[in-house]
């Protein structure tokens, strides 16, 4: 099985999320043994964005490294885990709201795809980027 970079990197839909992690010097932590829950914004997601807003991003590597640890969570999180919770704490720090009980929701995305089971975490595949607060 491959760790959750390389399922990213050979994954469709997620060449924005690895340039992102890239630019925020975030491959090696995301390599490493965790265990760690992923809520992986797909390229549709980044491309809800407003106009501009990657490359401002990439251009603020400590920014763009909050908003990236805001959507990692210590610990293999799978749906039927998270369906016995309503927050978790995100590696940045700041609380994410889980909602199961009508579909899967992380904050204001939907879940696209759960449980993609990686060597070092799960990858859960969301349709928007979440932002703190």
């Amino acid at each position: 099985m491959a760790d959750i970079v390389d399922i990213a990197v050979n994954a469709e839909g997620f060449k924005t999320l690895v340039a992102a992690v890239q630019a925020a010097n975030l491959v090696e932590t995301l390599k490493s043994p965790g265990p760690f829950t992923v809520f992986a914004p797909n390229d549709d997601a980044f491309a809800k964005l407003p106009p501009g807003t990657i490359q401002t991003l990439v251009q603020n590597v400590p920014q763009l490294a909050r908003i990236l640890t805001f959507h990692v969570v210590p610990g293999k999180w799978m749906k039927a885990d998270l369906e016995r919770v309503n927050f978790l704490t995100s590696v940045e720090g700041s609380p994410i709201p889980i909602d199961t009980s009508d579909g899967f929701e992380v904050k204001n995305a939907t879940v696209l795809a759960a449980d993609i089971e990686a060597d070092n975490g799960v990858i859960h595949v969301l349709d928007r980027v979440i932002l703190m607060g």
